[in-house]
């Protein structure tokens, strides 16, 4: 499967054997999640990586799908890109299972990765037949196998998001608080319109989320009251509001996510909570 872990991998190897019991009442299994925003910087690699973490600490069974061919989950989860030989580059093409790429990250959390051939993905899919459904069709095999299966999109409307929102049940919209991604939020709303419309009828939004929050600043409580007040009716803004830290920026350097970086910081809290609000929507 290729590719260099962080420390405790080879523990993972083992572990991921051992699987805790769900709750009737749970419906997550195989559930699959978008996160997307057209507009870059909104959060959304950082919060694939902290909600993947997250719910495995919860005890579910989580795989993360690196999609952006910046490759930034992939990098921060502690992998040497360059030594990567199957990725999600060749999954899309037909020229590996899903399965073949997966490697582990953490304890009932596994990833796969990408690396910048990703980009050459969009021309190359133009021409094949169904090139929509290249993703959805490759998780098939898999998607028993997971809780939860958490896709980082790229900032863009590209045959790479198309896919993942065409495998998706639901997409999840990290907005950090600032004018511009809030009409990015916008404009991937009415995406998803359309690809309800003619892709992925069942597709919904699983809610939006207040990313690099900053009380100290009235830009940011403006915005995230106003996102409140014109989308809040017909959307679910979730509870958890993710605050600015430097921690943030700390932890793709140490390939680990906030949760085991800084366990008790109030990201690490945010997120978890984050978690409990998905695990039981």
């Amino acid at each position: 499967m290729g590719g260099e872990t962080v420390p405790g991998d080879r523990r993972c190897l083992a572990a991921r054997a051992v699987r805790l019991p769900l709750t009737e009442e749970l419906r997550s299994v195989g559930r699959t999640i978008a996160v997307a925003n057209q507009k870059g910087g909104s959060g959304k690699t950082t919060t694939t990586r902290c909600l993947g973490s997250a719910l495995a600490e919860r005890g579910r069974r989580v795989l993360m799908i690196d999609l952006d061919p910046q490759a930034s989950l992939s990098e921060g989860c502690g992998l040497a890109l360059h030594r990567l030989e199957r990725t999600t580059y060749h999954v899309l093409l037909g020229q590996a299972r899903l399965a073949e790429v997966i490697v582990p990250v953490e304890e009932r959390l596994d990833l796969a990765p990408t690396n910048i051939h990703l980009a050459a993905a969009e021309l190359q899919l133009v021409n094949m037949n169904r090139r929509e459904d290249k993703l959805r069709n490759a998780l098939r095999p898999v998607k028993d196998a997971y809780d939860y299966i958490l896709i980082d999109c790229p900032p863009s409307f590209g045959l790479l998001t198309v896919n993942a929102l065409s495998a998706a049940d639901s997409v999840l919209v990290p907005m950090s608080c600032d004018y511009y991604t809030m009409l990015g939020v916008r404009l991937l709303l009415e995406t998803v319109r359309e690809i309800q419309e003619e892709v992925n009828p069942a597709l919904v939004v699983e809610g939006i989320l207040a990313t690099r929050y900053d009380a100290r600043t009235l830009h940011a409580r403006e915005v995230l009251e106003q996102t409140r007040q014109a989308l809040g009716d017909r959307f679910r803004i979730f509870q958890t509001v993710i605050r600015e830290s430097v921690r943030f920026k700390e932890c793709p350097i140490k390939g680990q996510s906030i949760l085991t970086y800084a366990s008790q910081s109030e990201g690490a809290r945010a997120y978890r909570a984050l978690a409990e609000e998905i695990d039981h929507a």
